[in-house]
């Protein structure tokens, strides 16, 4: 199994029925209502963007849109994960180069990463009563 499929196959497995209705709505303006219908699970979501040159095996800035517009970094993170490691394209070539419409997912990273010292804000304390 290629590191795509394996990637697809990770993803489909994190995607319940009702993240998929959500993931179906986040791309209502690219998927006609009649189609969106017939798409049952994950699998048929990936297949009908590969057929529709939304989604390949180095590109995949659509899903990446969607995921964050969906909240749903977990899923984002793993995407991003596979570019940075299979594909080779970091976040500094992303952000030199424009490849991507969106901002990268170092946001999510950021939340999980604790703030240094200097990055603290630090209060004065509450002035005394006289």
């Amino acid at each position: 199994m290629s590191e795509y499929s394996s990637l697809l196959s990770d993803l489909s497995e994190n995607i319940t029925n009702e993240d998929l209705e959500q993931l179906k709505s986040a791309c209502k303006d690219d998927i006609p209502e009649d189609q969106s219908n017939a798409i049952t699970c994950s699998k048929d979501w990936f297949s009908y963007l590969e057929k529709n040159d939304k989604l390949a095996q180095d590109n995949l800035y659509y899903i990446e849109h969607i995921f964050e517009i969906s909240r749903r970094p977990d899923l984002l993170t793993r995407v991003i994960e596979y570019r940075t490691t299979v594909l080779k394209i970091s976040e500094d070539d992303e952000i030199d180069t424009k490849l991507t419409r969106i901002p990268s997912a170092k946001k999510y990273k950021d939340i999980i990463r604790q703030p240094s010292e200097d990055e603290i804000i630090k209060l004065a304390p509450p002035p005394k009563k006289a």
